[in-house]
């Protein structure tokens, strides 16, 4: 053990002592859970002690567990603005698409009242005129059936949009918390070096 170390090691000893009832009373409030603004603070704090003792006691090693540490904070800050972000995100393209089905069946639903209109229409014509009727929604028909298929892609279409985007922020999550489990390790690694 080398005349760097004995320091080195109090200094640590003697944060996680302080640590120990901050970080038991940031868990009991519930604001414990990974890359929360309070545990990201005391991280913060913790590497920021380590720093200055780094450089009283002249320890390039410690100063160095402090850098990392405050990069590891800044990852896990970043990590946890990603995740922020996929999941307004996909609350957003929830809505849009959530919206777009709504749009879809009212289209839908003012389709089948046209379609019920022309069909009421074609029998009062029927009564009237037997011959010219027929023809006549015969190609109403043709023309509402159209309009079904047309209103038919165009809610498959936006359903297929609004599910990409879902999808996109999905993967944006997903990163997230690739990035967030990459912290993870990279405070672990820390944790054993000590």
């Amino acid at each position: 053990m080398d005349l760097q170390t004995i320091p080195r090691t109090a200094v640590d000893r003697w944060l996680r002592v302080v640590r120990t009832p901050v970080d038991t009373a940031v868990t009991v409030l519930g604001r414990g859970e990974e890359g929360s603004a309070t545990e990201l603070t005391v991280d913060r704090a913790d590497a920021t002690v380590r720093d200055l003792a780094g450089r009283f006691l002249r320890d390039p090693q410690l100063r160095e567990d402090a850098r990392l540490r405050r990069r590891a904070a800044d990852e896990r800050e970043h990590a946890a603005r990603l995740r922020e972000q996929a999941e307004a995100k996909v609350e957003r393209a929830d809505e849009r698409l959530d919206r777009r089905e709504q749009q879809a069946q009212e289209r839908k639903q003012q389709a089948e009242r046209e379609k019920r209109e022309a069909k009421e229409r074609a029998a009062r014509a029927e009564r009237q005129r037997k011959s010219a009727v027929a023809k006549q929604e015969a190609r109403r028909q043709e023309q509402l059936d159209a309009r079904q298929r047309e209103a038919r892609l165009e809610q498959l279409e936006e359903e297929a949009d609004a599910l990409q985007e879902r999808e996109e922020a999905l993967v944006a999550r997903d990163e997230a918390r690739r990035l967030d489990a990459a912290a993870g390790r990279a405070k672990a690694a820390r944790r054993n070096r000590r």
